[in-house]
């Protein structure tokens, strides 16, 4: 495990350290939040340290660990002095963020026993001075949403997003047995002629030759997907630039076996050429 890249994720409580733990994690790395500092070297130790195939290592550490402070200069050293190397990841934020960022979480400070929110940051800041300055990289995430803090780990995480490519799942449901859970963007298509009314189309679903033919006669329809699809070819390299992992897209008509099957199914044919991991699921087909 002395080759592989590890990582030290640190800082100031409320700068978005569990943001960035789950970059890590997109981007192949094998991570534990609140790792004991004083267990690391016999994590490392371990003969299969980590799964195989994982790009490094990432650990969270902090003042939620009594004595953290007083022990990880030690141990660290003790490890570098053994081969292995580190980089640290300092994340701070002004008192003024912070303080806001706890005020909507409602958490309470890992300092914050008998002193004020304010006191606890600011003890947490003079405690943390010396870390600070020996950090490899130091982020300050004061004007930082979720998704630009995860770009900016991602691509400290050594083009984690290339090894790492958006996975794309195509979802047809029927809005009377329920909307889907987890959807990214969802289509109402049942705007779109319908089968179901068509004596010799009912029985079949949108898988079937004869029913998508049916539906893609219509001007509708291909007016609809050349836009639909534009829009797609738009915003998925946008997604990929988030360092978003999955991307699910859902159809959705009123009973989810002709228009929204047949829909998905053509995006998903067309969807096939863009490179990335793709899957198709029809929920409602069957009922």
């Amino acid at each position: 495990m002395k080759t592989v890249k590890i990582f030290i994720i640190t800082g100031y409580s409320g700068s978005g350290k569990s943001t960035a733990v789950s970059a890590f994690e997109d981007s192949g790395y094998h991570c534990v939040d609140s790792m004991p500092v004083a267990l690391l070297p016999k994590f490392l130790d371990l003969p299969n340290a980590g799964p195989t195939g994982i790009k490094g290592l990432a650990f969270v550490m902090d003042l939620r660990e009594k004595g953290f402070v007083d022990s990880y200069r030690g141990i660290l050293d003790s490890l570098r002095q053994k081969g292995y190397r580190f980089e640290i990841l300092f994340l701070e934020a002004s008192e003024e963020v912070l303080l806001r960022r706890y005020s909507e979480t409602r958490r309470h400070h890992p300092l914050a026993t008998d002193t004020s929110l304010p006191d606890s940051i600011r003890t947490e800041k003079q405690m943390l001075v010396g870390l600070r300055n020996e950090a490899s990289h130091v982020i300050d995430t004061s004007t930082y949403n979720v998704h630009k803090l995860r770009s900016a780990i991602l691509e400290l995480a050594a083009e984690g997003k290339k090894n790492i490519p958006l996975r794309i799942n195509i979802f047809s449901f029927g809005f009377k047995h329920g909307p889907p859970r987890n959807a990214d963007l969802v289509m109402d298509v049942r705007f779109l002629p319908n089968p179901y009314f068509e004596p010799e189309l009912k029985a079949f679903s949108g898988e079937d030759p004869a029913v998508r033919g049916f539906i893609f006669k219509d001007p509708l329809t291909s007016g609809f997907m050349d836009k639909y699809l534009n829009l797609l070819g738009y915003l998925v390299p946008l997604y990929e630039k988030e360092g978003k992992a999955y991307l699910t897209i859902a159809f959705g008509c009123t009973g989810g076996r002709h228009r929204s099957v047949a829909i998905a199914r053509a995006v998903y044919d067309h969807m096939k050429n863009y490179g990335h991991p793709i899957d198709i699921k029809h929920r409602d087909i069957g009922r």
